[in-house]
């Protein structure tokens, strides 16, 4: 690890007059054609200084297949021959100096891959997957930043794992704001005065030197930890997609992009499924007042959402979200009635696990808690493990195969007609489990997962019909 001899010094410069994160995520970088849009949005906006990129897509699920178990030498070979012709298929487009400069340093970084796909071969950790993972986004950030100089943008590319400081959480990992901050100021700010500086999303280094990742979303929360850093004046999401939806476009096609929300109200829809944006990503523009804004790459000219502390307009039904793969767990004893202690038990072996609750729901001698599946898992966080210590307390059932459904607005709690206006809409559907009251900004329910896009589509069509 190479040491870097920096300043008390906490604060970033303000050396620039307005600064702009822009973040573009894996379909914004996933061809050379992509990437000039990107460029060009960039270059007609000077206030975009510090540029953080995903992986090109498709990169990312390649890397997690290698990061795998049991993979042959000849399938480690394909998949890294295929990330090679994904990278190579951009690099074609540049003089034949530049390609030639672009696919040595490309070819060094999948050189290193081979071996640390071998190395988990033989014998797996998570210490070695996060440094298969990292490498997509080492890739696109070198060759963005060569698309950037080549429209005339001083683009340079930066090694964000110099400032990205973190824990030893391998696959999850904290980053330690402290030393985010003093490294920014110190290495990364006088760069931007001068320089639009491309650099990586989702990868961070421990203490050691070994490469980390900050889990689901980590390039968003990247870039928002970044421009909290740097005292930034706004954070740009540049996705596929126009901007926030009243809810998710695959499911009807009656939902509309919203112009402006809430912190709050992003955070809500974050949370309960919208994956236009990872709720982590709010947490520091939350903090210090950071406004959001989320677009499309493919067409920046039609605006997109703009997330901000205040806004003008606080509607009752904001939008419909929707978050699949949820457990349904119910715990029962007679010992809950007018006792004391008996959640504590319950909650001291879920945390034993590292299992985090969703809703929570109560009677008098029962208990239902929702968990939160993770997106592609193969197995239900619930074990047999965790069922029988369990039912060394009380009686459980658990139930799959259920989606969670929530309405997100302003002000739920006290308006009038809520409960009626929701359910007379589903009134053929069964509902599990209802949570309402914790939040004026969400009611939650959950259905099977065959009635879910059902569900959403008829709840819009009857909330926003005449919005």
């Amino acid at each position: 690890m190479n040491s870097v001899q920096l300043s008390s010094t906490t604060a970033a410069p303000k050396s620039l007059p307005s600064l702009t994160v822009a973040k573009f995520g894996g379909t914004s970088v996933a061809d050379f054609e992509a990437m000039l849009r990107c460029a060009h949005i960039i270059k007609n906006d000077t206030r975009n200084r510090l540029i953080v990129v995903s992986a090109s897509a498709g990169v990312t699920n390649y890397l997690v297949r290698l990061s795998q178990e049991n993979i042959s030498v000849n399938e480690q070979k394909d998949i890294i021959d295929n990330i090679r012709a994904i990278q190579f298929n951009i690099t074609q487009h540049f003089s034949s100096d530049i390609e030639a400069s672009l696919n040595t340093e490309i070819n060094r970084l999948l050189d290193e891959l081979t071996q640390h796909a071998l190395t988990q071969s033989l014998q797996h950790s998570a210490k070695n997957s996060d440094a298969i993972l990292a490498y997509g986004e080492q890739c696109s950030s070198r060759i963005f930043a060569q698309v950037l100089q080549s429209i005339d943008v001083a683009g340079e590319y930066f090694n964000v794992q110099q400032v990205m400081k973190t824990n030893s959480t391998y696959g999850k990992a904290i980053v330690d704001l402290n030393l985010l901050k003093s490294h920014c100021a110190q290495l990364l700010a006088p760069k931007l005065v001068n320089k639009v500086i491309v650099t990586q999303g989702f990868i961070g280094q421990d203490g050691e030197g070994n490469t980390t990742t900050l889990g689901r979303g980590g390039s968003d929360y990247s870039a928002a930890l970044l421009t909290e850093a740097l005292q930034g004046d706004n954070l740009s999401i540049w996705t596929d997609v126009v901007g926030i939806f009243t809810t998710d476009p695959r499911i009807t096609d009656q939902a509309r992009a919203i112009k402006e929300i809430s912190f709050g109200e992003a955070a809500e829809m974050a949370t309960f499924g919208a994956k236009i944006l990872h709720p982590a990503t709010l947490i520091p523009a939350m903090r210090c007042n950071i406004p959001v804004f989320v677009g499309s790459s493919k067409e920046p000219e039609k605006g997109g959402t703009q997330i901000k502390k205040k806004v003008d307009s606080t509607p009752t039904y904001r939008s419909i979200a929707l978050r699949r793969e949820q457990t349904l767990v119910t715990v029962k004893s007679p010992a809950m009635l007018h006792a004391s202690g008996f959640l504590a038990k319950v909650f001291g072996v879920l945390a034993k696990y590292e299992l985090s609750v969703d809703l929570v729901t109560t009677s008098e001698i029962s208990v239902a808690l929702t968990f939160d599946n993770p997106s592609g898992s193969t197995q239900s966080l619930i074990t047999n493990t965790v069922v029988a210590e369990l039912e060394q307390l009380c009686e459980v059932s658990v139930e799959n195969g259920l989606s969670l459904v929530a309405v997100i607005g302003n002000g739920l709690t006290g308006a009038k007609g809520i409960g009626q206006n929701i359910f007379e809409a589903i009134n053929d559907i069964n509902i599990r489990m209802i949570c309402h009251g914790a939040s004026a900004n969400n009611l939650c329910f959950l259905v099977a997962e065959n009635d879910a896009n059902f569900v959403v589509e008829k709840l819009h069509k009857t909330l926003f019909a005449k919005i």
